[in-house]
């Protein structure tokens, strides 16, 4: 059991996806588009964020409801991936690069909700 966040491997791949993203739309056509710009930026760095807030509350309920907020960003920037691909801001490698990490990134979270709701363990609130 994870004692704080940052052991948690979807935290881990949340903030290494926010990192490449940042570094990526800086360094991209996106950066001109400021309004998609800071959208992305904003809906990364929530992955993260959410993951985060949900594990400190101390209890699973909480957790898992910020767990889906969280895997809400990761889609919303999907999303805006398929966006900066059809306005022809990005390449086709580029766009699979990032969708599949969007996914992967999703499909972790998933799976730790899956966990935390069979898990007897309420979370220290409870205790």
């Amino acid at each position: 059991m994870a004692k704080n966040f940052e052991e948690l491997e979807c935290w881990n791949l949340a903030a290494d996806l926010d990192a490449e993203v940042y570094e990526f739309v800086i360094n991209s056509k996106i950066g001109k588009d400021f309004p998609l710009r800071d959208q992305m930026l904003r809906s990364v760095g929530s992955v993260a964020d959410n993951i985060a807030e949900g594990f400190e509350r101390g209890g699973n309920k909480e957790f898992i409801q910020y767990l889906y907020i969280s895997k809400g960003s990761c889609g919303e920037l999907r999303s805006q991936f398929h966006r900066c691909k059809r306005r022809k801001l990005i390449s086709q490698a580029d766009f699979d690069t990032y969708y599949n990490s969007c996914r992967n990134l999703s499909g972790k979270i998933s799976n730790l909700i899956s966990y935390l709701k069979k898990s007897p363990f309420k979370g220290d609130k409870y205790i």
